[in-house]
Order: structure tokens, then C-alpha cells, then sequence
């Protein structure tokens, strides 16, 4: 199981890295001010860090208590993902309609861009994380340093 500093550090970096990405491209891609998919950006970072820390627990706990380990396969990644997702579009989705003063549907399909971004993001930034921090679990279940 990670650490609370590990999990911090995750968070942390995740959402830094993703905010360099995303708001450039956002702005690109919905021909928008940069600023403004700057401060939708920067405050869905925000809600998606404590809801990264707070689902990435729970996921962990409830992987290890049905499996005995919180080694991800690659499909485990792909619903851990999606999962995650699917929470945050729930919440983002009014407030990207109200700051940005667009209709429900603009910001639904804004949201769901944003999220299809951040599913294949999140599949491989933890990818990697795993890999540049592996849990010493993990060595002895796959005979290797990194998760698969």
C-alpha cells in the first residue's frame, strides 16, 4: 500500500503535468481564451487532486481486500480509470457550463474531450509512476521491480 507522502507526491505531479498538457491544447482545440480553460483547468485540477487522493485509497483498499495485492493489470488500469472519470464528470460538468457560460451539452462534450484526455493520460502516467516508484509487493508477485 503507498504512503500518504507517495499518494501526495502522485497527486502533485499528475496534476502539474496534466495541467502543461491540457490547458494549451483546450484552448486549441474549443477556441478559447487561454485563460479561461486556464482557470477551468486549474480549478478542475484541483477537485480531480482530492478526488485522485481520496479514490485512489479506496481503489487500493478495495483491490487488496478482494485480490490480497493492489497490483494493477492492464485492464484493472483501464477501470480504475474509467471509474475515476466517471466521477469527476459528474461534478465538473455544471461547472464548466456556468464559468464558461456555454449550454449543458457544449459542457458535457467539453467535459467528456477532457475526460477521454485524461483517461488515456491517467492510464499511462500511472503506468509510469508504477514503474519509477514500485511497491516492494510487486517484486515478489510478478518477479519484477514494476507493476504490470
Amino acid at each position: 500500500m503507498r504512503s500518504t507522502s507517495d499518494r501526495i507526491r502522485h497527486a502533485l505531479s499528475f496534476e502539474i503535468l496534466a495541467l502543461l498538457l491540457v490547458i494549451p491544447l483546450g484552448a486549441a482545440v474549443f477556441d478559447m481564451p487561454m485563460d479561461h480553460i486556464g482557470v477551468v483547468s486549474v480549478v478542475s485540477a484541483v477537485i480531480a487532486m482530492v478526488w485522485n487522493f481520496v479514490y485512489n485509497h479506496m481503489f487500493d483498499r478495495a483491490l487488496q481486500r478482494l485480490t490480497g495485492t493492489t497490483l494493477k493489470r492492464p485492464w484493472v488500469r483501464v477501470l480504475h480509470a474509467c471509474l475515476f472519470e466517471a466521477g469527476l464528470l459528474t461534478v465538473l460538468m455544471p461547472f464548466i457550463a456556468w464559468y464558461l457560460d456555454v449550454g449543458l451539452w457544449q459542457a458535457t462534450l467539453m467535459d467528456m474531450s477532457f475526460s477521454a484526455f485524461y483517461v488515456v493520460y491517467a492510464f499511462f502516467f500511472n503506468w509510469g509512476y508504477d514503474r519509477l516508484f514500485p511497491l516492494a509487493e510487486w517484486a515478489s508477485e510478478d518477479g519484477s521491480s514494476g507493476g504490470q
